[in-house]
């Protein structure tokens, strides 16, 4: 029986690949949930935005498989905030709380419960890289401390819109750097756990825009249908990034070597060298260590 353990399952391709995952007999699925559910999975309350809520979910996972352990962990769920930035329960500017935080904090809880030759996946986004040019702001930094106290941050951004963009993109930079240090950990070479930061690409339809103006909603959501797909060809469908969620999770698609970042462009699961930023160990390795101290934690 393959155990596998998801948050960002009940909703955008995280649905689609649930849904798949619980085909196979074989599997048996644990997913995070905080309102929508799906048949057929274990669901366990969790809410990102409150690390007591991350510990108890960890903590009740642990004691739902017993002394067995975990296949497959998949860290796919993720917001995208509305303007201006808000906070979490914590007091962490909540894009940066939910989206690295509360998922590094489940990964730390875990990580003694993986198998060995486990899979991690960890959604990123394109977003985290300037040379994407995409609509939303790059990162400037990957400052933990500054990521959760923006007001603390010399080049903080005075224009709500931006700032919250950036938050998302910086999160998503945390995500990347978090897989490859997680990576190089010698706990997970030495159990060959096979560790990707996996980018959908861009994925209209999805969730993602929930808490953005009812106009992004509206015009998010119907790129994703069908009828504009001649008209959108580098973005992906719900379909594809969750058929490839699945591939990378089950292991059926392996990293290219020495590189752990997956981007699914045209359908297609490639692997481009991620940013310079998300490249330099300096940085990964400061954000290792001051996540840890913001949560409290020792590593």
């Amino acid at each position: 029986m393959n155990i596998i353990v998801m948050t960002g399952g009940p909703s955008g391709f995280g649905a689609l690949a649930a849904k798949q995952l619980l085909l196979s007999e074989n599997n048996r699925l644990i997913l995070g949930v905080h309102h929508k559910q799906i048949s057929g999975a274990e669901m366990l309350d969790l809410d990102l935005a409150s690390l007591d809520s991350v510990r108890s979910f960890a903590s009740r996972v642990t004691d739902l498989i017993g002394t067995a352990h975990i296949n497959s962990l998949i860290l796919n769920a993720g917001i995208s905030l509305a303007p201006p930035l808000s906070y979490s329960a914590d007091g962490f500017e909540k894009t940066f709380a939910v989206n690295h935080l509360a998922h590094y904090l489940l990964l730390q809880l875990l990580l003694p419960s993986l198998a060995d030759q486990a899979n991690v996946v960890i959604t990123t986004s394109g977003t985290h890289d300037p040379a994407e040019k995409t609509i939303i702001p790059p990162p400037r930094h990957a400052n933990a401390k500054w990521l959760a106290y923006p007001q603390n941050d010399p080049a903080h951004d005075h224009n709500p819109r931006t700032a919250t963009g950036r938050a998302y993109s910086s999160s998503k930079l945390c995500n990347l750097l978090t897989a490859r240090a997680l990576s190089k950990l010698p706990e997970t070479q030495a159990r060959n756990i096979n560790v990707i930061a996996f980018d959908p690409g861009a994925t209209p339809g999805t969730g993602l825009m929930s808490n953005n103006n009812f106009v992004l909603q509206i015009i998010w959501k119907m790129l994703g249908l069908p009828i504009f797909k001649p008209f959108t060809p580098a973005m992906n469908s719900q379909t594809d990034a969750g058929n490839a969620l699945v591939e990378l999770a089950t292991g059926k698609v392996h990293p290219a070597q020495f590189n752990i970042y997956a981007a699914l462009r045209q359908k297609q699961i490639t692997w481009p060298a991620p940013s310079e930023l998300a490249r330099n160990d300096d940085v990964m390795d400061l954000l290792w260590q001051d996540s840890a101290k913001l949560l409290g934690i020792t590593v």
